[in-house]
């Protein structure tokens, strides 16, 4: 077995490994906290940088890499754009949104982040409950983030995906 074996040993390794990344980044978005997209472009730039290391990196892979960071950082912005969008048709609060945020937030660093996803909509609940003294009307605001937060997974999951093709293209074409 002569050098080119291990080296397309080496490189079919290798593209597992970014695509195993790329997969555990595009799952995870399911995790309102963990920085899927965020996971997901890092794992492309070091392939990237890997890559440069070796002289590898044309044009087209630089486009390719400079879309998916594009990609990543409208994900990222677009996610708190969407449940702001739907939480303000409401009215609700800047206080309040930020309050169901925090919930969110404490609870995913002290426990997981299936009690940080249950804590954010109950953290706004409350706050709501507070402000506006209804159990009814605090429950519609409450329906309007976790309207606001399916959107804003959708999306998500759909750059994501766009992400991960961009990549398999960049890779095996």
């Amino acid at each position: 077995m002569g050098t080119d074996f291990w080296l397309t040993i080496a490189q079919a390794t290798f593209d597992g490994i970014t695509l195993f990344f790329l997969l555990i980044g595009l799952i995870g978005l399911l995790i309102p906290i963990f920085p899927g997209l965020t996971v997901m472009w890092l794992a492309t730039l070091f392939y990237a940088l890997v890559h440069a290391s070796a002289n590898q990196m044309t044009a087209w892979d630089w486009a390719a890499f400079s879309l998916i960071s594009v990609m990543m950082l409208v994900g990222n912005v677009i996610d708190n754009v969407i449940i702001a969008r739907h939480m303000r048709e409401r009215s609700i609060p800047w206080r309040s949104i930020l309050l169901g945020y925090l919930a969110g937030v404490i609870a995913s660093l002290f426990f997981t982040p299936v009690v940080g996803l249950l804590a954010a909509p109950a953290g706004l609940y409350a706050a709501e409950s507070m402000r506006l003294k209804n159990g009814r009307e605090a429950l519609a605001s409450t329906r309007a983030w976790l309207t606001g937060w399916g959107w804003s997974l959708a999306v998500r999951f759909a750059i994501g995906l766009a992400m991960t093709l961009t990549w398999m293209m960049w890779a095996w074409i």
